[in-house]
């Protein structure tokens, strides 16, 4: 996806200080969301997606992998929990689902992940908030239609306050 596009979402939305709201009527506008997130990404930015199956979390990661120049598929890591791909930062693609316990995930030993040089996303994250870090980026996914999702964005710290504005 041409990055251009991705600068021109044309998403309804409404922010306050608290939370942005935003509507994709679309796969393809969820992926521009990604992208835009991706392009304003820098080292050490976590983002916390929540929402149910098949409502597009991988879908937003496969957008801000782009947004970060990488070429390559962000696939699913749900297998394997972890999934490193690389382009202008390193993208560190964590998926909590496959964990029942807080203390599998503190197991895990995430924080080389979550306090690095690279950018986090990290599906099922309303499985660790306990123990993720406070500053972040969470980003509720819910299904409104088939195609359509609200993504409601509550950014926690003042870095992510200045990433929402921006979208």
């Amino acid at each position: 996806m041409p990055q251009d596009e991705a600068k021109s979402l044309n998403l309804p939305n409404r922010i306050d200080m608290n939370r942005l709201e935003l509507i994709s009527h679309s796969p393809e506008q969820t992926q521009k969301l990604g992208v835009r997130i991706g392009e304003l990404a820098l080292a050490g930015d976590i983002f916390l997606l929540v929402g149910a199956l098949g409502t597009g979390k991988t879908c937003l990661t496969q957008g801000i992998a782009w947004g970060l120049n990488i070429k390559e598929y962000a696939l699913s890591p749900s297998f394997v929990i972890v999934r490193e791909l690389y382009g202008r930062l390193p993208l560190y693609h964590i998926d909590l689902y496959r964990l029942d316990h807080i203390e599998e995930i503190a197991e895990l030993g995430l924080d080389d992940y979550l306090y690095g040089n690279g950018v986090c996303v990290v599906e099922w994250a309303e499985k660790g908030l306990d123990i993720l870090p406070a500053e972040h980026l969470l980003i509720q996914i819910n299904y409104l239609s088939d195609n359509e999702r609200s993504f409601q964005l509550k950014p926690n710290g003042k870095r992510y306050i200045e990433i929402a504005t921006q979208l």
